[in-house]
Formats: structure tokens, sequence, C-alpha cells
């Protein structure tokens, strides 16, 4: 009985990574261009997905519970109020001030699209195994390897 050779396991290199330009698909700011900031996995909401969904989930696309935040895209207001802080030092103030800040909040990954370094354009994404192992993105359009601006 000849003992078989374990299958290599290939990495899974993700679609849309911090640094990535993208261009929105849908919603208020559709067509706006923006950097990934960071990518938003949420357990809850995968949680809540299921519940609403059920069986019906496995059919569903894996980009349902993951979220991207792209920089001044998707902007919400948070109101706060001046707060004591607890842990205080000479360097920093004993209140925080309040006010209005401007935050990005995250966006469905579905609703964004990569956007290609070398021809500009939005695109999809393939993959390519180079001859050292190593799996890498290549733009639909031009061919070209993508790599993150981070």
């Amino acid at each position: 009985m000849a003992a078989s050779q374990p299958q290599r396991r290939v990495t899974k290199v993700p679609e849309i990574r911090r640094g990535d330009t993208v261009v929105v698909l849908t919603g208020k700011d559709a067509g706006k261009r923006g950097t990934v900031e960071r990518i938003v996995r949420d357990p809850q909401g995968l949680k809540k997905t299921r519940t609403k969904y059920g069986n019906r989930l496995a059919k569903m696309s894996p980009l349902v519970t993951t979220a991207v935040v792209v920089e001044g895209i998707n902007i919400a207001k948070r109101h706060t109020k001046p707060r004591q802080s607890s842990n205080t030092t000479d360097r920093t103030p004993k209140v925080t001030q309040g006010g209005i800040i401007d935050l990005a909040q995250p966006l469905s990954m579905a609703k964004v699209m990569v956007v290609c370094n070398h021809c500009d354009k939005p695109t999809r994404i393939a993959h390519r195994t180079l001859d050292n192992g190593r799996r890498v993105r290549i733009c639909r359009h031009c061919g070209e390897q993508m790599e993150a601006q981070s």
C-alpha cells in the first residue's frame, strides 16, 4: 500500500485588500472612487444573516457578511459629548472635546469593485500561480499583476 502524497494547500488570496482603489457600484456614492481603509468581517452579522436566511445562506454569495471601509465614502455624522478621560497624564487632556465627527461607515463588499493600477478600469480579479508557488491577483482586462498601494 503506497502512501499517497498529501495535497499541497493553496492559500486563498483575498479579492479586495487594504490600500486597493475601489469604485462604488450602487447607493448614494455610486461612481465615486476611494482607497480601502480596512476590511470588516462581522461574525455577529453572520449570525443575524443565518437567522434570517437559514439554509439558503450556503447558496448566497460569501460577500454577504464582509464589508469594506472606504476613505471618504459612505460618511455618517457622529455627535459626541465632551467626556472626562479616566487615564489622565500630563500629556493627555482631562476632558475630550465634543462635537460632530465625520466617520466612514462600512459598505458591503458586493457593492464595490477593484480598480486596476495599470489600465485604470474597474475590473474583476483573476488569480495566477507563479513559478515559486505564490498566488497573485491579475487584472482581467490588461492581464497585469495587481498590488495594493499600502
